[in-house]
């Protein structure tokens, strides 16, 4: 019988082992260490990522432009309003008060300077009779030398007595007195009509000094009673409302904040050392917390801080001082969001942000360009306040002026 001859297995030992997880190891370290550099070669190098970003937004505080007492609130915190929508009510008695002052003013102001204007008249009618005057004088001191001068030759010949001379001689002295009392009373009444017509020179009723003193000081009253009733300058969100009703508040105290939320931006705040690559326009990817991963936001960026976070807070760094640690510094970067993604899923001023910059294009300025001769933002509900009041001075004025005027301000 035949014998089979087999050999029995050879166990490995633990240095092959070891040597072989090593290789392993070490292959997969080699992969790893090539599959990163490829990254970075091609897709890491090109963007810049930060989680230093929140939401930020403008905060629009309201105030009032006039002191008064709080009788009314039309809006609360979350509420969404639009613009010039009204927000408080204010006391407006006084104001009323005030405005019907300034209109019995305005129209006492009109029929003195009417007064002014008629005194012209009177005057000069004045100026006229002192005129006359003084040419009656005149006549009469002539008549009373010429009856003199042929009375003195007949006083030696008896034909005319002493007496009668004498008495020619004290007619010519009170009609010389006369005289010059007229005259003197001619440039009285000369010296009043120039007076007189020095304050309506160049000038009428309604476009006298005076007049337009007193319907500036009506519309004065009048956007004092109409600021009694607080409009949102914006549309946007209500925050943080401290107004109540019966406070006694006064002009420019903050009553509440509105926030505009399609207004929305982001600040990045960068590392120092992420500044190099960063341009104005690059597009960036950005996602929020409170939204998660799956809600992306795109933007790009309008502009680089003028200076890092520390330089501009309430107690800046002290550099110069003898422990000083080196702690690299973050610069807010502006990056502007889509208006739609934003209107789609909203914000909130704060939120957390990551962010994403694309930093492929290198194009850009690494500052922002200066900005056109255009306003950052502006409102239009202010230029409404005066509404009316050109027209309620313009009735004033006819009502006691006796006729239609158009009473329009300067400029």
């Amino acid at each position: 019988m035949t014998t089979a001859n087999t050999h029995p297995a050879t166990p490995t030992s633990p240095d092959q082992k070891r040597r072989r997880n090593l290789i392993l190891l070490t292959t997969a370290c080699l992969l790893g260490a090539i599959a990163y550099g490829l990254y970075w070669f091609f897709v890491a190098r090109f963007h810049v990522d930060t989680d230093n970003a929140y939401v930020q937004g403008n905060i629009v505080q309201i105030t009032s432009q006039v002191g008064g007492t709080v009788v009314a609130i039309e809006a609360n915190d979350t509420d969404n309003v639009k613009a010039g929508q009204l927000l408080v009510r204010l006391d407006p008695v006084d104001a009323r008060v005030a405005l019907d002052q300034a209109e019995a003013q305005l129209a006492q102001t009109v029929r003195e300077v009417r007064a002014t204007f008629a005194t012209n008249k009177t005057l000069a009618a004045t100026v006229d009779a002192r005129q006359a005057d003084v040419t009656r004088s005149e006549t009469d001191s002539a008549r009373w030398r010429a009856d003199l001068g042929r009375r003195q030759g007949l006083v030696d010949g008896g034909a005319v007595s002493v007496e009668e001379l004498q008495h020619l001689q004290t007619s010519i002295a009170n009609a010389r007195s006369a005289q010059l009392a007229a005259s003197a009373g001619l440039a009285e009444a000369r010296e009043q009509l120039l007076k007189n017509e020095t304050m309506t020179e160049g000038t009428s009723v309604e476009t006298h000094p005076r007049v337009l003193a007193a319907a500036a000081k009506y519309r004065e009253a009048w956007l004092a009673f109409k600021r009694s009733d607080i409009a949102s300058p914006v549309a946007g969100a209500v925050a943080r409302r401290s107004v109540q009703v019966g406070q006694r508040i006064a002009s420019g105290v903050p009553m509440m904040a509105i926030v505009p939320l399609d207004e929305l931006w982001v600040d990045a705040n960068f590392k120092e050392s992420q500044l190099s690559s960063l341009r104005v326009g690059q597009s960036a990817q950005l996602t929020a917390d409170v939204y998660g991963q799956r809600t992306e936001y795109r933007g790009h960026i309008a502009g680089l801080g003028a200076g890092t976070g520390s330089a501009f807070s309430l107690l800046p760094a002290q550099n110069a001082t003898g422990n000083w640690i080196k702690i690299v510094q973050r610069v807010p970067v502006r990056i502007v969001l889509d208006a739609a993604e934003v209107a789609k899923h909203p914000l909130r001023v704060g939120l957390s942000m990551e962010v994403r910059v694309d930093v492929h294009d290198q194009s850009g300025a690494s500052v922002a360009e200066a900005r056109p001769n255009e306003p950052v933002a502006s409102t239009s509900i202010f230029s409404e306040l005066d509404k009316g009041a050109d027209e309620r001075v313009n009735a004033i004025v006819s009502a006691n002026l006796g006729r239609h005027v158009s009473l329009k301000r300067a400029g």
